[in-house]
Order: structure tokens, then C-alpha cells, then sequence
């Protein structure tokens, strides 16, 4: 498990990537789009986005889940029961990483899945036969990796509090770009699509970046708290 998280917590380089999303955006001639919290207006010269209420969302997320995660001492038991209470399902399944590689899905959270992925994973799950997967958590029997499960539990937040990013289409080219970020159908995605990637690689970069200080302020503390142990009078 710690490796998938050292796997994905690279994944924070994608904010890097920007200029190549830029690109192709200029490519498209729509001239709006919004989502319930931010709203974009482009020209033949400039973009202009209002997402005040996107950023207000994102600073409550990161509070609310240093919040949580302190009562819960980074407990990965206890974020499920947490995410179990506010009504989202999570599966515990022997080798899950198995059959959701088959359909180009990690452990953890498991957003909104359509179609032939959507039947397949409902069938291994015991949900019967349906073409539509609602957002749950699939995670395989055994230890849990506690900052991997406090990645996927920061993206579920976010998800449950409604910021952008986490609808189908999004996060199925947000899978094919970090498969790979040359795929020849990215580069014909409309103008609402390829803002909608960019709202996906948001968040998955926020959830990296808290985990990843959450990681630094753990072994600084941790530090501060041998020396003091050790009766040193410089930390």
C-alpha cells in the first residue's frame, strides 16, 4: 500500500503541467462554463474564472479534515466508519487491487463509474447487474497504509462537500492523462471537458499536498519530541 501512495503522491507534479492544458484550451471556441462553484469566461485574449466559492470550499475541506483527522488519529478504521455513516459504501475484498486493474482503477475511492466498467465492478461487488456505480470505497482485507487512506479520504470529502472535479467525464480523462498525458483523444476534448480535467487534477493535487505536510509536520514533530526527551535544549 505504501507504495501506491508514494506512487500517486508524485502525481503532485501535475500542476507543473498546466501550460500543456492552456494550450489546448486556446484550441477550443466555446465561450462559458460553470459548475455549481466556479464560472469561466474566455476571449480571443484572456480567461477570467470566479471560483470564490471553489476556493472558500477548498480551505473548509483542508480545516474540516485536519479537524477529523486529529480526533481520529490518522485511524484508517475510523475514517471508514466515518464515510460508512454518511451513507457511502466501502468493500473490503480480498486482492481488490486484482480485479479494479482490470478497469483502470486503484484502491480507495471509486467515484462515479457508467457502462461496461460500471456492470463489471457492481457484478464482482455483489450489487447485482447495473450499468451505473455510485461513488464508494473499495479497499482490499488486510492492514491499511494510514496516510494512503488519508488521501482517499480527503479526496471523498471533497467529493461529499461538492467541489468540482469528481463527475464521470472528468475523472475518466483525468485516468487517461495520468496514463498518459499524449493520448491523442485529449487533444479533442471540448472546452467544458478540458476544464473539467483541470478541476480534476486540482484536487487530486490538493489531496497529495496535505497528506504530503501532514507526512513533514509528523516527522517534525516527532523529532522536536525526541530531543526534548533527550533533555536537548536546541530544537
Amino acid at each position: 500500500m505504501m507504495n501506491k501512495l508514494n506512487k500517486n503522491i508524485k502525481f503532485i507534479i501535475l500542476s507543473i503541467r498546466e501550460k500543456f492544458l492552456k494550450t489546448m484550451l486556446s484550441k477550443h471556441l466555446d465561450t462559458s462554463f460553470s459548475n455549481s462553484t466556479t464560472k469561466t469566461m474566455i476571449s480571443s485574449t484572456e480567461t477570467v474564472t470566479f471560483s470564490s466559492e471553489t476556493e472558500k470550499n477548498i480551505q473548509l475541506v483542508k480545516q474540516n479534515i485536519a479537524d477529523i483527522m486529529k480526533s481520529c488519529n490518522n485511524n484508517p478504521k475510523k475514517y471508514i466508519e466515518y464515510m460508512e455513516a454518511e451513507g457511502t459504501k466501502v468493500f473490503r475484498k480480498k486482492d481488490a487491487f486484482k480485479f479494479l486493474n482490470k478497469i483502470n482503477e486503484e484502491e480507495g475511492l471509486i467515484t462515479e463509474l457508467k457502462g461496461k466498467k460500471a456492470l463489471y465492478l457492481n457484478f464482482i461487488l455483489g450489487q447485482g447487474f447495473s450499468t451505473t456505480f455510485k461513488p464508494a470505497v473499495v479497499m482490499s482485507i488486510g492492514e491499511i497504509e494510514p496516510y494512503y487512506m488519508l488521501r482517499e479520504f480527503y479526496k471523498w470529502y471533497s467529493l461529499k462537500i461538492g467541489l468540482p472535479g469528481f463527475n464521470f467525464t472528468a475523472q475518466e480523462n483525468f485516468k487517461k492523462y495520468l496514463k498518459n498525458i499524449n493520448d491523442p483523444t485529449l487533444k479533442n476534448l471540448s472546452y467544458k471537458e478540458m476544464l473539467e480535467l483541470k478541476e480534476a487534477i486540482a484536487r487530486d493535487s490538493e489531496a497529495n499536498d496535505f497528506v504530503i505536510n501532514a507526512v513533514k509536520e509528523k516527522e517534525g514533530s516527532e523529532k522536536v519530541f525526541k530531543k526534548m526527551n533527550n533533555g536537548g535544549a536546541e530544537i
